[in-house]
């Protein structure tokens, strides 16, 4: 067999054995590929991908470089670049990759997709939008990209998918994650329109049938919580040895924490438009150090077991590891701001790991932001959002956020600031002024501006903070409330205040 052949023998076997779950075991033999057969780029295109899945960026970002410099051939192995490049942040360079994907294989549906989520996250709607239109061209079945491309811009009479999505629901039998997305976009849609009552019947529809596909259970979460707050029954001391003369003040990180659709991203955009702040985005880094520093066999990042052994952790190396990790490479910010809503369960953990940490956290109005939850298409291999899917499972949910952000609120006095979204949007100046002197940042009239942020944007709110602020998001849920009442019982049966 010819060295190129056994080389890619070899790199098959290996991505094989890593989307089976093996992933050292097909690192080994990718990294043997590209031994054997150096001036190919797929087998470090593939090294590159997995790296990334392991949050191993810089070495990934390497691998890229390598990739790079032989000069890809084909569609897929630009495409595999691309993606590692967006999981970095690399938003502008993935886009030329997924460009030249699109050039080599235009005929395949996924190529577009990718491209179009790049074009997105960088704000170029319109563009996005035709890649999404060339996507469903090449497959109408692409169910992802009816969802993503109704979200792009608001839709209008004149021009809108309403009649392409019901003729897609009648097509034929459609599994529960075709049907959710369908639905979703038909919900957006329709709500656009201003046909609330018609929106919501296929957010009820679509979410009910995935629900009970998942066979989620609320005990599940309930645990986690129950489980965070007997690890942090006390008083966390305040950080006595943190100079606050220090290098180690001066670059500390800023979490954003708070329930999913509360405005974490307005808050991350607003501090990363500050001159000393960089941002790094939807970071899993510091679940996924914890996890593996606790070496528990679940699969699962966060879970009872995690939690129970995570306290034998050295959790200040662990912080440094942490930094040095995340920092945005290339920036010359001091700071850098993670705003991963569920960090929220991590508090605890991180005010140990990272003393001079700044923490904030998003607060929004216990109906708004059940309904928001509700109609936001998570990711469907996403476990941890399973909750949005069900009204009463969110209000149980929300439930116990705020009993855990009220325990943060006694256990760390002082350490964590809320930031309410209805307040933001209230007294935008005020508010800012109160978040910067938390986070230790002098002001900085830019941060009014966040609109004007240039920097890539890889949230389910890419195409809102584009915008100025606005007010019609709150009290939205009054639109909906006859059909909100499982949602409101909930709550009430928890003594949640839902005062606006």
């Amino acid at each position: 067999m010819a060295t190129g052949q056994r080389a890619s023998s070899i790199l098959e076997r290996g991505v094989l054995a890593a989307e089976r779950g093996r992933i050292t075991e097909g690192l080994a033999q990718i990294r043997e590929a590209c031994a054997l057969d150096p001036g190919n780029a797929e087998p470090q295109a593939q090294l590159a991908r997995w790296l990334s899945r392991l949050n191993r960026n810089d070495e990934a970002l390497a691998s890229v470089a390598r990739a790079l410099a032989l000069v890809p051939q084909s569609a897929p192995c630009w495409d595999t670049i691309g993606v590692v490049l967006s999981r970095a942040g690399r938003h502008e360079q993935a886009v030329a990759c997924f460009e030249r994907a699109v050039e080599l294989g235009p005929e395949r549906a996924g190529l577009h997709f990718n491209h179009a989520a790049s074009l997105k996250f960088l704000g170029r709607f319109a563009e996005a939008e035709a890649a999404y239109e060339a996507c469903v061209r090449c497959d109408p079945h692409f169910w992802r990209a009816h969802s993503a491309l109704a979200a792009t811009r608001r839709q209008t009479s004149e021009r809108n998918h309403v009649a392409r999505l019901e003729r897609l629901l009648t097509t034929g039998p459609l599994d529960p994650d075709a049907e959710l997305h369908l639905r979703h976009a038909l919900a957006k849609e329709l709500e656009d329109l201003g046909r609330d009552d018609e929106a919501f019947a296929h957010l009820l529809s679509g979410n009910a049938r995935k629900h009970a596909a998942t066979g989620y259970r609320f005990e599940r979460d309930q645990s986690l919580f129950d489980a965070v707050m007997r690890l942090f029954p006390y008083v966390l001391p305040a950080p006595a040895h943190v100079d606050l003369a220090s290098d180690e003040l001066a670059r500390a990180p800023i979490f954003v924490v708070g329930m999913p659709r509360t405005g974490t991203t307005l808050v991350e955009r607003i501090l990363s438009s500050h001159s000393q702040v960089a941002s790094a985005g939807e970071s899993q880094n510091f679940g996924v150090l914890l996890k593996r520093a606790c070496r528990t066999p679940s699969s699962q990042v966060l879970d009872e077991a995690m939690l129970t052994q995570s306290l034998h952790v050295d959790l200040q190396a662990l912080g440094r590891d942490y930094v040095e990790r995340t920092r945005p490479p290339g920036q010359a910010q001091p700071r850098f701001v993670d705003k991963l809503p569920l960090n929220f369960f991590y508090l605890g953990h991180i005010a140990r790991a990272l003393p001079a940490a700044s923490i904030v956290v998003l607060r929004r109005h216990a109906l708004d932001t059940g309904l928001s939850n509700f109609r936001q298409l998570f990711a469907t291999g996403f476990s941890y959002y399973e909750y949005a899917r069900d009204l009463r499972d969110i209000g149980r949910y929300y439930a116990q956020f705020d009993r855990l952000i009220a325990h943060w609120r006694a256990t760390l006095p002082g350490r964590v600031h809320e930031v309410r979204y209805e307040a933001l949007v209230a007294d935008q100046r005020a508010e800012t002024g109160r978040l910067l002197v938390h986070c230790r940042l002098p002001w900085e009239e830019a941060c009014l501006h966040f609109e004007r942020n240039e920097r890539a944007v890889a949230t389910a709110s890419a195409v809102q903070v584009r915008q100025p602020l606005y007010v019609s998001s709150v009290g939205r849920w009054r639109r909906f409330e006859r059909h909100l009442q499982p949602l409101i019982d909930e709550l009430l049966a928890a003594g949640v205040p839902m005062t606006d």
